[in-house]
């Protein structure tokens, strides 16, 4: 589940562009914050790079990739 827009980035260079944003658009790189609704194996890149990738689909198509930067774990 989505949580949080934190902030958008240069695709090219990684840097962030603005803090905040009220939207990204199809092609932009984001940080973002995201809670999964079931539990998962995954880890953060740098740590385990095969379980730090991910990709997000809904109904057949492929909404969003990425890699974890971190993880806070929950209850």
């Amino acid at each position: 589940r989505f949580e949080q827009l934190l902030a958008k980035l240069d695709p090219r260079t990684g840097n962030i562009v603005e803090e905040n944003p009220q939207f990204i658009k199809t092609g932009d790189s984001a940080i973002v914050v995201l809670r999964p609704t079931k539990p998962m194996v995954i880890e953060p890149v740098k740590e385990l790079p095969q379980l730090g990738r991910f990709a997000i689909r809904d109904m057949g198509q492929t909404v969003a990739a990425g890699m974890v930067i971190s993880i806070q774990k929950g209850e």
